[in-house]
């Protein structure tokens, strides 16, 4: 009998358009024949629809073009019920086997869905809660390595509420233990949104204004030269690593123009590095993600510098899944294509 699995996409986060494009590419790779398939949108305003239409429409919102196909709903937190609530068919309960939460971001890759969905008593693919949160929050993410002793740049942090009233001292004290460049990054964002590289006070000044229109505390990390590269994880007690990809941005970094939009920046799969490196690099993988407590299925990158440091540059508990996303890419490299990929996570969802 086929297992029903209810796929979130969208989201109120500024990933949302990152989601569309993974969602359809999930529900188009998610095997049919093991699988029905309940796909569930969620606006930019925090509307919930279940979308009856192809996946090829989810993408620059042309999901929302035909309201025909959409029919409001909800996830029910009721454990009896055990899935969700279609409000527009008089409040008919639809049970749901396990949820793939295709969720870049706030609102969806940060814990707030996990712990819905861990009240509902239903199955998810991907970290749970507290890993969810820990690894969404980059500040979260580099006490947590410091305190496992796994190597990183060096970083400070500061919010909104302290910035505003010392931003002088606070800018001062950054440059002087971080020295330039700094890259500064919103602390609870993803996809490279908000993030810039500021090489004096000035630029550090705009890149912080730039980050806190996206949260309201930001993270400043020194400027680290070496090879980019991923690492994809899999499994719940026992994880196993992906081969290890490296990334050559287009742009001065790889943010979020040379991530989706550029479609210029080199992969190499696998990275250039030598066999005993990409080793390395694979058991820096799995240590990050038991110590992070994750689980499922998470991304984590790092920069290995050329005296052979492996420093963390962070986590993604959910990646991207579009066709070109370095995931699901790093695991079809390592034997696994992607709609095997795609139902082992979703047994480890259940197994969990």
């Amino acid at each position: 009998m086929k297992k029903k699995v209810l796929v979130l996409f969208g989201g109120v986060s500024s990933e949302h358009d990152v989601s569309l494009r993974s969602a359809s590419s999930v529900i188009k790779n998610i095997p049919a024949d093991k699988y029905d398939i309940v796909p569930m949108g969620i606006t930019k305003d925090g509307r919930c629809f279940v979308f009856n239409g192809s996946p090829d429409l989810l993408p620059d919102s042309g999901w929302l073009a035909d309201a025909s196909l959409l029919e409001p709903a909800v996830i029910s937190c009721d454990r009896s019920h055990h899935g969700i609530i279609r409000l527009s068919d008089g409040g008919r309960i639809e049970h749901i086997d396990v949820v793939f939460p295709v969720l870049h971001g706030k609102n969806g890759e940060d814990g707030t869905m996990q712990g819905l969905l861990e009240i509902s008593g239903i199955p998810y693919v991907g970290c749970n809660t507290a890993a969810s949160a820990i690894c969404m929050d980059k500040a979260f993410t580099n006490a947590m390595a410091d305190f496992h002793g796994i190597p990183q740049a060096k970083w400070t942090a500061f919010e909104k509420r302290s910035y505003s009233g010392n931003k002088t001292a606070l800018l001062t004290s950054a440059a002087e233990k971080l020295g330039f460049p700094i890259f500064v990054k919103p602390a609870n964002a993803g996809s490279s949104v908000g993030i810039s590289k500021a090489k004096n006070i000035e630029e550090l000044e705009a890149a912080c204004e730039k980050a806190f229109a996206h949260d309201t505390k930001v993270v400043l990390e020194e400027g680290v030269v070496g090879v980019e590269v991923e690492c994809a994880v899999m499994g719940n007690d026992e994880p196993v690593a992906s081969v290890v990809g490296e990334v050559v941005p287009c742009n001065e970094f790889y943010d979020y123009d040379a991530k989706y939009l550029a479609n210029e920046s080199e992969l190499h799969i696998p990275a250039r590095l030598s066999e005993e490196m990409l080793k390395a690099v694979q058991n820096a993988a799995i240590n990050a993600y038991k110590a992070l407590g994750c689980s499922g299925f998470t991304r984590v990158d790092f920069f290995v510098c050329e005296n052979g440091d492996i420093l963390l540059n962070e986590p993604n508990t959910i990646p991207g899944f579009t066709s070109i996303s370095m995931y699901p890419k790093l695991f079809e490299a390592s034997g696994v294509p992607y709609s095997e990929l795609l139902d082992r996570l979703l047994q480890l969802a259940t197994e969990r």
